[in-house]
């Protein structure tokens, strides 16, 4: 990241403490850097440090659904839930970054206070005192790099990649988080359907069992979107309630793909003929941005699927953005969004947009 000279000059200013001209600077870059994780949390921690909260938000939480297990940038959120009271936000963001790094001294510190200054009214003391900005992660240097992987992890791949052994006999195999949480027990196993009433799909004990299993196959393989569609089934189905309930623990495990590292892609096509299983899945689509409208808090515009050709147009679709975006009307655009059913029709739905690229003839 050094190598960019924007990014670094920000930085630069940010440690000089002139933040309002590095903030400046870099919300005049939005559109040059779409998606870019670097550039905000850059502009986000500067935003924290100035005293903007909710501009710090707004963009932290952007730079989170780009990489979504960056320690520092969980950090910064945390400090930002942390003076708004909601302590227990905080503390499950805490204890993320305890998971991706056991030796964060911030995350310590923080959670030993979260337990010192447990009641609403002791935490707001030791707010007023100004003490919160103990707890912000530091400003970036010029030649920042995030990685969280720690450094003897990285040597131990790196040895065993030259065959070198290092006494480990057996890696054991490790479930992603949640996996084991939604597993079902005995009783739920054996009664996973209802009996009676009305629903989209019906399946039989041995359907049910084996779209629950595939979905949790795929979680483990980082195939969410996939997964959601499988659990969509379910929740869609005659599916007991006990499974419907694990069906949607799993689904609150699931995290935000970007635009590399979204596996599964569905057309519009297959989500305009069956909406329903793909309820709060996250597709990626081509065309063309018409009826744009700003607001303070969102832009909105109906997105042209498949227009961007200027030949073929496969539908048409709302798409709401919550976050500062500047979209050129005449030139094509990508579009990564989440399938928002829309209420009193079960056909009709929107995108809720996670990240956009465009580019004159990407």
């Amino acid at each position: 990241m050094a190598a960019d000279p924007i990014l670094k000059k920000a930085i630069i200013l940010s440690r000089r403490k002139k933040y309002d001209s590095a903030i400046k600077m870099l919300e005049a870059e939005v559109f040059r850097y779409q998606d870019s994780f670097n550039y905000y949390y850059t502009l986000g921690i500067s935003c924290l440090y100035a005293g903007d909260f909710g501009g710090a938000f707004t963009y932290l939480n952007r730079a989170k659904n780009i990489k979504m297990r960056d320690p520092r940038t969980l950090l910064a959120l945390a400090v930002l839930f942390l003076r708004r009271g909601e302590t227990g936000k905080a503390l499950d963001l805490y204890l993320d970054v305890q998971d991706l790094d056991p030796d964060n001294p911030t995350s310590k510190r923080a959670l030993a206070i979260i337990r010192r200054h447990g009641g609403t009214e002791s935490l707001g003391t030791w707010l007023e005192r100004g003490k919160l900005v103990s707890l912000y992660p530091p400003l970036p240097k010029a030649g920042f790099s995030f990685n969280p992987v720690p450094l003897a992890l990285i040597l131990g791949i790196a040895a065993l990649g030259s065959g070198i052994f290092l006494g480990i006999q057996k890696i054991p195999v490790e479930h992603r988080g949640g996996l084991d949480q939604s597993a079902l027990e005995e009783e739920e196993e054996k009664n996973p359907v209802e009996t009676g009433g009305a629903y989209r799909y019906v399946f039989t004990r041995d359907q049910v069992i084996s779209y629950y299993t595939n979905a949790r196959k795929l979680f483990n393989q980082y195939r969410d979107e996939a997964a959601k569609r499988e659990l969509n089934r379910l929740l869609e189905s005659n599916a007991s309630a006990a499974v419907k309930n694990k069906a949607r623990l799993l689904m609150g495990y699931t995290a935000t793909p970007d635009f590399n590292t979204l596996k599964d892609r569905f057309s519009y096509e297959e989500v305009f003929k069956e909406p329903a299983l793909y309820r709060d899945c996250y597709v990626l689509w081509h065309g063309m941005a018409v009826n744009l409208e700003y607001g303070p808090d969102k832009t909105s515009f109906d997105f042209m699927v498949g227009y961007d050709s200027k030949h073929v147009l496969e539908g048409i679709v709302p798409v709401e953005l919550h976050f500062p975006a500047a979209i050129q009307g005449d030139e094509p655009l990508e579009i990564l969004g989440r399938i928002i059913l829309l209420p009193g029709d079960a056909q009709k739905f929107m995108l809720e947009g996670a990240a956009i690229h465009q580019a004159p003839g990407y």
